[in-house]
């Protein structure tokens, strides 16, 4: 019976060396998220939602330094054919998030309280000294996790995935008493598991030991394009969605920032997984189609399967986000299920947008992919300094946030899905289709529940 199993399970395994290797990957970012998942209705009734506020602060200071830290390096180690050119990129890549910890470092531990009071958090101030430990570790995993991938150590990639977040929630979860710290504290350590994983992989490799600055230099100048255009995408990518819980915890509490931080931490999940991967495929495929012909078919057959996935949660959400959140979460996090209504729509569409951005890369539209971040960057960043402006109530500037943000993934989606051939009317048609498809499947449920008669 035993080897009967086995080998059926291999039989349904991948063949391909790549396909297997993707497999494992997607594997373990499953594993962990599944963990993550299964963790937080523990969680949000362990904290309060200014604990989470507290969170949200500290991962947006983080998320800043921390994609500036290798000056973007570590997209560049899996480039050169010679695996020392490829260790003096990580030695490189190393030695500039050693800078940049220094410098967060000087200004987390030289102005702790003004940059507390500035963001309308005085309690944060005797946690600011983690953020440099949590980038230093932070970009070091981003360095040695790309040298896993030039390696294919996929396995090894996907158990430090899975023992960075057992790790993150030993700590969240073991060491509740200790109030906000432990949420923060978790953050840190769970970069750090990942990052002695990795690296104790790395570092066997002989190479290492032969990097020089005379060839660090030259891979500096080789490469340069990732820190001067890369670094910039990213920085607006990241300031775009991490900017906000700032605002909000410095304009309206820490209570507001971490109900919106727990809503867009639930609702994200299934981009981050399923989003990621189908990304991966469509990349994989799509220059082929592109250079036979068939780019817009396989992007009309793509968009119409992302829609069909994420119309009834969207549905689901919109008539029962309060009722949800509150039932699986607590009762403290209902107002977050009501954001979670506001926001359906922007993940909804984020959701489709995010695999369909590879677009960028099979088009070679990466000048196109810069500004189009920066115009959403610029219209996310209005409606919050109009939130400021003209004192919103914390619902009002939550709800416009998340309408813009709605338009300009839209936008996005429909110009790019346009120069693949791709009508945006029938982008449009597909998701109202499927839309009206969910929300009538929903009346019987209505019914049931008494919110129709």
């Amino acid at each position: 019976m035993i080897s009967k199993l086995t080998s059926i399970v291999k039989k349904a395994l991948p063949k391909s060396a790549f396909s297997r290797g993707v497999s494992v990957l997607i594997g373990g970012t499953a594993s962990a998220q599944l963990l993550s998942v299964l963790a937080i209705p523990f969680i949000t009734r362990l904290y309060s939602p200014d604990d989470f506020g507290l969170l949200a602060a500290f991962t947006a200071f983080l998320a800043f330094f921390t994609v500036l830290s290798a000056a973007r390096f570590d997209l560049a180690i899996p480039l050169p054919e010679s695996d020392q050119d490829a260790a003096n990129l990580l030695v490189l890549g190393a030695s500039t998030v050693t800078f940049i910890t220094a410098i967060c470092a000087m200004v987390f531990l030289l102005w702790p309280s003004e940059i507390a009071y500035a963001i309308n958090t005085p309690v944060l101030e005797k946690y600011l000294w983690l953020i440099p430990i949590a980038v230093f570790f932070g970009g070091m995993y981003q360095l040695f996790s790309k040298w896993a991938v030039r390696d294919k150590k996929f396995g090894v990639i996907a158990k430090t995935s899975i023992a960075q977040t057992a790790s993150m929630l030993t700590v969240q979860l073991g060491g509740y008493a200790l109030g906000s710290l432990a949420l923060l504290l978790g953050h840190s350590v769970g970069q750090a598991a990942g990052t002695s994983n990795l690296a104790r992989s790395a570092l066997k490799e002989p190479v290492f030991k032969t990097c020089s600055l005379k060839e660090m230099r030259s891979m500096a100048v080789r490469y340069k394009q990732f820190p001067i255009y890369s670094t910039w995408t990213a920085l607006f990518n990241t300031a775009s969605l991490q900017l906000a819980p700032l605002i909000f915890i410095a304009l309206f509490g820490a209570s507001v920032a971490g109900l919106y931080a727990l809503t867009l931490r639930v609702l994200t999940l299934p981009t981050s997984l399923i989003g990621n991967a189908i990304g991966s495929v469509f990349l994989s495929t799509a220059p082929q189609a592109h250079r036979e012909g068939t780019l817009a078919e396989l992007v009309k057959s793509l968009h119409a399967k992302l829609s069909l996935a994420g119309a009834a949660p969207l549905v689901v959400l919109l008539f029962f986000g309060p009722d949800l959140f509150a039932l699986v979460f607590g009762e403290q996090w209902r107002q977050a299920g009501v954001y979670s209504q506001w926001m359906a729509p922007w993940i909804y569409l984020q959701f489709q947008w995010s695999p369909l951005s590879m677009l960028a890369s099979v088009l070679e539209l990466q000048r196109a992919a810069l500004i189009s971040q920066l115009l959403t960057f610029i219209s996310r960043f209005g409606v919050l300094v109009a939130a400021w402006q003209f004192s919103l109530s914390a619902d009002d500037a939550i709800f416009l946030f998340a309408i813009i943000s709605a338009i300009a993934y839209l936008l996005r989606m429909l110009w790019f899905t346009k120069q693949a051939g791709v009508s945006s009317v029938g982008i449009i048609v597909t998701d109202i289709k499927y839309l009206v498809g969910a929300s009538l499947m929903m009346i019987p449920v209505l019914y049931v529940v008494g919110l129709i008669k």
